[in-house]
């Protein structure tokens, strides 16, 4: 069993920033990989950025280059660091712990870019 605990939610204006944390309950290193999926109102659940545990990285395509996903083996948290944020960022982001035997969902935490 992996527990996921997201933070770092918010209100921010365009162009600004955020950054999202996923604490883990067990030793991140042990994890296939981390993502943060998000869901905007009346949208599907999309893929946002994903990381293995070997630090291969990729994003979805209006997301690259602003936001920046990260694992801190040490404090078994991963992060989202998102830069430049647009309206069309405002949505629930979770994160998402893959295991050989289940993927682990957080409970979301409310991103909303609005001036």
């Amino acid at each position: 069993q992996v527990q996921l605990v997201e933070s770092g939610g918010g209100l921010v204006q365009p162009g600004g920033s955020l950054r999202l944390s996923c604490a883990v309950s067990r030793n991140i290193a042990s994890i296939s990989a981390m993502g943060w999926y998000r869901q905007a109102p009346e949208k599907q659940r999309e893929l946002v950025a994903r990381i293995t545990n070997g630090g291969i990285t990729n994003y979805a395509d209006s997301v690259k280059g602003r936001f920046t996903i990260s694992t801190d083996n040490a404090k078994n948290t991963a992060h989202l660091q998102m830069n430049s944020l647009k309206p069309e960022d405002t949505a629930v982001y979770y994160c998402v712990a893959v295991t050989p035997w289940k993927d682990y969902w957080g409970q979301g935490t409310q991103v909303t870019v609005s001036s």
